[in-house]
């Protein structure tokens, strides 16, 4: 198997050695400290793999006081999965309002933020898609809201250039599910230091979904 970008601790699960929050997605305070604590952690070592007690070691404080400011680990889980998913949904719909109505173009523009997302904030998308499992009904209920409707959003576009003979694929669903798929790995094996920028591995992802879709070459 090739690995463009080889982690060099084959230990870690991703390459990515940083986490990274914009200041809109981090709460004010010890609240968002915990945050950035924890989505490194559990990034690295998976939501069981990580503890209360290292969380509050991080954030610098003990454990009981990090109750203070969530209910529960699951309870951070959750809102990192829900910033990772309202970042991503709404890179896709900013994307998507600056492009036509071709399914061509609208693909381009999805994929395009799709993947740079995941290149982007990384350990943020591994969380996000990667220990959502972890979280019961009730917490996760609004983020499986938001992944599926951006599903959904690229299963219309997809779907309307089957009908317009602009794609031609034998599922869409199984299309959908390739191309998104293939955005998501990026999270695991991206970092700065690669030899192509995120936006320009975002384009070239885009060649590859309209490939995949048996969209003829412009």
């Amino acid at each position: 198997m090739i690995v463009p970008n080889p982690i060099p601790d084959a230990a870690r699960r991703l390459a990515a050695t940083h986490a990274t929050l914009l200041p809109e997605h981090k709460p004010a305070g010890t609240r968002g400290v915990i945050l950035e604590v924890a989505l490194k952690l559990f990034a690295e070592h998976g939501y069981a793999g990580a503890s209360i007690r290292e969380i509050a070691d991080g954030a610098g404080m003990r454990p009981a006081s990090l109750y203070a400011h969530y209910p529960s680990k699951e309870h951070i889980l959750a809102e990192l999965c829900r910033i990772g998913h309202e970042e991503h949904r709404r890179s896709i719909q900013a994307a998507l309002l600056e492009c036509g109505a071709d399914p061509r173009d609208q693909v381009v523009a999805y994929v395009h933020a799709h993947v740079a997302m995941h290149a982007q904030f990384s350990m943020l998308a591994v969380v996000a898609n990667g220990e959502l499992h972890a979280l019961s009904s009730q917490l996760g209920a609004a983020t499986f809201e938001l992944r599926n409707q951006s599903i959904q959003a690229l299963m219309d576009i997809v779907q309307r250039g089957v009908e317009r003979g602009v794609f031609n694929v034998p599922d869409v669903w199984l299309a959908v599910a390739a191309i998104g798929a293939m955005g998501m790995r990026v999270a695991y094996w991206y970092t700065p230091e690669y030899e192509l920028g995120a936006h320009r591995v975002a384009e070239i992802y885009a060649q590859y979904a309209l490939r995949v879709l048996g969209a003829p070459e412009s």
